[in-house]
C-alpha cells in the first residue's frame, strides 16, 4: 500500500468554483486502476486543499503521477503552490 498526499492553494479560483470542478472530475479518479480510495481536503481556514490517495502499489503510484489525469489537475489555472508527498505504510500496525 502507498499513500499520496497532494495539496495546493486556490489563486484566482473560487472556493465555489473548485467545488464544482471536484465533482465533475470525481468519476475520472474513481476510475484510476489501482486507486483504492481518494480524500478530498480542504483547510479553509489556512485556505490549503488537497487530497489524500491510497494506492494498492508503487506501480499504481508511478502511473498515475505519470497520468494525463494527474498532469491536467496540475496544470489547471487558479492552482498553485502544489506539493506532492509520496509515503510508504507500515503494514502490521496498519492492519491493527
Amino acid at each position: 500500500m502507498q499513500i499520496l498526499i497532494v495539496n495546493f492553494n486556490l489563486d484566482g479560483l473560487s472556493e465555489e468554483e473548485f467545488a464544482s470542478s471536484c465533482d465533475e472530475l470525481a468519476p475520472a479518479f474513481a476510475a484510476v486502476p489501482g486507486l483504492a480510495s481518494k480524500v478530498w481536503l480542504a483547510d479553509r481556514a489556512e485556505a490549503i486543499f488537497g487530497g489524500v490517495y491510497t494506492f494498492e502499489s508503487e506501480k499504481a503510484v508511478d502511473d498515475f503521477l505519470q497520468s494525463d489525469l494527474f498532469a491536467g489537475v496540475g496544470s489547471t489555472p487558479g492552482i498553485v503552490n502544489i506539493s506532492v508527498r509520496r509515503f510508504g505504510v507500515l503494514e502490521g500496525p496498519t492492519r491493527v
